[in-house]
């Protein structure tokens, strides 16, 4: 009975563990490496165990770099059931039709510019490998025990992270009679903050033999939400007064429904309809419409705004971009339009080219509110770069460029501890999805309040059988 890890171990994309119990393997996560600027051929390499061995996967949401190396694996000869809750099933095609598209014009664009000879760019996957994702998905429902494979029983919980985010409880079971052996683990996927918008709150444990956890922020707090949202609106007016653009980089699953919201909330009182205002992500779009098909993981506030409205809370001249000639169309504004596009990470998509035609000017504000992995343009921008590089072209930073932590769907260093501090017996906490200094800065404060933390890195194996077992709800 082991655990082993591969992504997002000493770094926080590519997440990636697997489990191995009765000589059956479970697959936790199979997410896309992002960042750098070897990710591209890290992405390409070969995963380090057989595809078609493992038995089984579990998903914990749908984000790139938890989900977006399933049609890899598929294409590699993985035929088994993936495993995720109903609000997941219902955004992964979102996603992952879209990277495949994107993976598509990458390579396109690589052929344009391939040497005589040299052999031809391939997509890392295609939109069918995309479709054979969907055929082996199985839904698993919210807090409800399943079987997933022999001795192997697993419930997924809220994790208040986006909509279907999920933490795993994975009860495991081998061998018989005086030997058997039974241990409980417990993944955290990525956890959202507590009193977030929309959302409820991650789910109160209180057993695990194994605590498998995210440290994204383990080194660092968040303003708090009120705080967050003052300066948001005061961000607003400053960008106003200053006659230019707002740009928001925004995840298109979770964030650009956060930051709709709170248009929507803080209407009056931010005076949002003196702006013209663009969602332009088809993604987002598309993912905000199963946002309100799912109140069942609403939080009150949510749920009160929900029996006024029939849709997402009402944004006063919103404009949803669909197609590429009306995002082309923003870029002919040279103030007074608030942009929300995608990527979260400004490493593609359609955030780029409002970048490029206004990260040059003084009067722009660009607004980042999530993390930004090394290696990306996001965290050059992040880190006041004098200049970047978007489509080959060398830009000025010259915009005014805020960072909004408190609006991140991941929590910070008091919300992890929250999170595991429920547990009761104190179980060893292996640390993931976290550069390495920010999970070490996490692990000792794990370390002060009784915990054993270790800091992962890819290739670790656990044998869990050793460890002491304290988890007594196998029969539940």
């Amino acid at each position: 009975m082991q655990l082993e890890f591969f992504g997002a171990a000493g770094e926080v994309t590519g997440s990636c563990h697997i489990l191995t119990v009765g000589g059956r393997q479970l697959l936790l996560d199979c997410g896309m490496i992002q960042g750098g600027r070897d990710a591209p051929e890290r992405n390409r390499l070969p995963f380090p165990f057989m595809a078609d061995a493992i038995d089984a996967v579990i998903l914990s949401h749908a984000h790139i770099d938890h989900c977006g190396r399933l049609p890899l694996l598929i294409k590699r000869g993985y035929r088994g059931p993936i495993h995720t809750n109903p609000a997941c099933a219902e955004l992964l095609p979102i996603l992952l039709r879209d990277s495949a598209d994107l993976a598509l014009r990458d390579a396109e664009r690589r052929n344009r510019y391939r040497a005589n000879g040299d052999p031809p760019n391939e997509p890392l996957f295609t939109l069918e490998d995309v479709e054979q994702v969907l055929k082996q998905l199985r839904k698993l429902p919210y807090n409800k025990r399943v079987d997933i494979l022999p001795g192997v029983v697993a419930q997924v919980r809220d994790a208040g992270h986006i909509m279907g985010s999920s933490s795993v409880e994975v009860w495991l079971t081998e061998g018989e009679g005086t030997a058997v052996l039974r241990r409980k683990l417990v993944f955290s996927g990525d956890l959202g903050q507590y009193n977030s918008p929309i959302l409820e709150d991650p789910w109160k444990f209180s057993t695990a033999d194994l605590v498998l956890m995210e440290t994204t922020y383990g080194d660092r707090l968040h303003r708090n939400r009120a705080a967050t949202e003052k300066e948001f609106g005061e961000i607003l007016a400053e960008a106003w007064k200053d006659r230019g653009n707002v740009i928001i980089p925004a995840f298109a699953i979770g964030r650009s429904q956060d930051i709709l919201y709170l248009l929507g909330k803080n209407a009056d009182e931010w005076q949002v309809g003196r702006w013209q205002i663009f969602l332009d992500s088809p993604m987002a779009i598309e993912a905000s419409a199963v946002y309100w098909r799912h109140p069942e993981q609403f939080d009150a506030e949510a749920m009160h705004l929900r029996r006024e409205f029939t849709q997402m809370p009402p944004v006063p001249n919103v404009k949803f971009c669909r197609t590429a000639d009306e995002s082309r169309s923003i870029n002919k504004l040279r103030s007074g339009a608030i942009i929300i596009a995608g990527s979260g990470m400004c490493n593609g998509g359609r955030v780029l080219h409002h970048l490029k035609h206004n990260l040059d000017r003084k009067e722009s504000h660009v607004i980042i509110t999530g993390f930004q992995a090394p290696g990306t343009l996001g965290r050059q921008i992040v880190d006041r770069a004098p200049t970047v590089r978007i489509h080959g072209e060398s830009i000025r930073v010259a915009a005014k460029v805020h960072t909004l932590g408190g609006l991140s769907a991941h929590g910070d260093q008091d919300d992890l501890l929250r999170w595991v501090q429920s547990f009761q017996a104190r179980p060893p906490v292996y640390l993931v999805h976290g550069e390495v200094a920010s999970a070490t800065a996490f692990g000792a404060k794990l370390t002060q309040d009784g915990f054993s933390a270790t800091v992962t890195s890819p290739g670790l194996k656990v044998d869990l059988s050793t460890l002491r077992p304290l988890a007594d709800d196998f029969s539940n």
